[in-house]
């Protein structure tokens, strides 16, 4: 009779597979955010605050705005149910 089953694989490559780490695999991952952190190209101050103050204006339009609308779509209903 033939065994058909899959033959049994290593223990150690079962547990890296299972999601397992050692510490040579956290070292090298960690190694390797340093690498990818020195590439960050970040924008200058004058820019940052710049777009900082166009998200907080806009963010003050839309509140506003979005509060006339809901005042007045409320008056509007509370004058119907009347």
């Amino acid at each position: 009779m033939i065994n058909k089953s899959k033959p049994v694989k290593d223990l150690k490559v079962i547990d890296e597979e299972a999601g397992g780490f050692s510490l040579s695999q956290i070292k090298k991952f960690i190694d390797e955010v340093k690498v990818e952190a020195t590439k960050i190209v970040w924008p200058e101050r004058k820019v940052t605050m710049g777009l900082t103050a166009v998200v907080v204006i806009l963010s003050a339009v839309a509140s506003l705005y979005l509060g006339t609308v809901d005042l007045l779509l409320g008056k509007i209903v509370a004058s119907l149910l009347k």
